[in-house]
């Protein structure tokens, strides 16, 4: 199949515009996890919360988007059961499974699922769209990452929220807008929205 075929198939994502086989897929989940992972590793302390700021979210959400649900799923499952089998490549260089901040791990794992799913409804092609599914991927990560940080450190939910939440809603924005203007500006260049 070539490449122009693909391209032009509803349902596809960026993913999907390179040959078709099980090497690129392979090498696009563990690229995913590998991105991911580095994007850890921009790390900023937010005082009171055991939660830094870091890239990984942006990382996750936008692997999700253009490697669509199945792609993106395996790519944030292999980051997560790599880190948890010891390599230090989670937020700060920690691995492990008992951190505080491992909720959001596994909110990335849902979070990827519903992003990929809506890429591939088409929702990584316009700034709105683009927008909406940022904004949904970020919720499904607190969703599960604010219980986890409460039940793991022994908070209430409001101390978890104000500590694994609030602070964060200004970069994620950030993030989000990033995003709105990469991933619809990446299929317009490439002339295939």
């Amino acid at each position: 199949m070539s490449t122009a075929s693909v391209s032009f198939r509803p349902g596809a994502v960026l993913a999907d515009l390179l040959p078709a086989s099980r090497v690129r897929d392979i090498a696009l989940v563990a690229g995913g996890a590998a991105l991911t992972g580095l994007a850890a590793q921009i790390a900023v302390p937010v005082p009171g919360s055991p939660v830094p700021v870091t890239g990984q979210t942006f990382a996750a959400l936008l692997v999700a988007a253009a490697f669509g649900a199945r792609r993106g799923f395996l790519s944030l499952a292999l980051y997560a059961l790599v880190g948890m089998a010891g390599v230090p490549w989670f937020a700060n260089g920690t691995s492990g499974a008992g951190g505080a901040s491992f909720g959001y791990v596994l909110g990335m794992l849902l979070a990827a699922t519903v992003v990929g799913a809506l890429a591939r409804r088409g929702a990584d092609r316009s700034v709105l769209r683009t927008g909406g599914a940022m904004v949904l991927g970020s919720a499904l990560i607190y969703a599960v990452g604010v219980p986890y940080l409460a039940l793991s450190t022994g908070m209430s939910f409001g101390a978890a929220v104000a500590a694994g939440l609030t602070p964060f809603l200004i970069g994620d924005a950030l993030k989000a807008a990033l995003a709105m203007g990469l991933l619809p500006a990446t299929w317009k260049l490439l002339g295939r929205a």
